[in-house]
């Protein structure tokens, strides 16, 4: 997959402050990316407005209806954490097959602070996977900040952890979290794990709020020998 050429992306739900972010840092990272959107219009906008905003940078993004971007080799499921599940279900036929890449987390604020919520499978990766059987769901990029991310002028370091079930979508991801400079993947178990990684994104959010910063997950004592891919 990928091999002399550039990756295709499809940002399901594309348009949200993660989903344009990301798509975003792929682009500048040399992917063809997809943003992808109920409102066929409104992904073309986004789209273009991130162009715009980068005119130094040969950015391939492109906007259109979630359907043509759930079509891509690879998919990323961006949309809001309460319509992910519904959203993946609409989009089954086009998913089919395919990587699935889930970056949603389930939190709500309580009170002062933001608390997480326990799926029906224990994770939102691993309700979309029994929701859709036939794609090949993994979990990533939760721990990105959006802000950040979206900042292209601004170098991005952040360690991002990668579960899935299938070992070759699990590949595909960690490829697809390293082509963005700055990222490292770390393969951390079974989809049964993205429970703990996805809850975990509620204390970062507390720890960015209370601090005022923009903070990351980077795991300290994780020397990788020149080459090697996430492990």
């Amino acid at each position: 997959m990928w091999k002399g050429r550039a990756m295709e992306v499809g940002i399901v739900g594309g348009t949200g402050p993660a989903g344009r972010a990301l798509g975003a840092r792929l682009a500048a990272a040399g992917a063809t990316v997809v943003l992808g959107s109920r409102d066929a219009d409104r992904a073309r906008a986004a789209a273009g407005e991130i162009i715009a905003r980068w005119p130094g940078l040969s950015l391939e993004i492109t906007g259109a209806a979630n359907e043509e971007a759930a079509s891509r080799e690879i998919v990323v499921l961006a949309t809001v954490w309460d319509a992910v599940v519904a959203t993946a279900v609409q989009l089954a036929a086009q998913l089919e097959g395919r990587v699935a890449v889930s970056m949603a987390n389930a939190i709500t604020r309580v009170g002062p602070e933001f608390q997480a919520l326990v799926p029906v499978r224990g994770s939102l990766a691993a309700t979309i996977q029994a929701a859709v059987p036939g794609c090949r769901v993994t979990a990533a990029f939760q721990h990105l900040p959006a802000g950040r991310l979206g900042e292209l002028d601004q170098a991005m370091e952040a360690d991002v952890l990668v579960c899935a079930d299938d070992e070759q979508a699990a590949e595909a991801t960690v490829r697809l979290v390293e082509s963005i400079p700055g990222l490292r993947a770390w393969r951390a178990g079974s989809l049964a794990s993205a429970c703990a990684v996805e809850a975990l994104t509620a204390v970062l959010v507390n720890v960015n709020i209370r601090y005022r910063t923009h903070t990351t997950l980077r795991l300290a004592g994780m020397p990788r020998p020149k080459g090697e891919t996430g492990r």
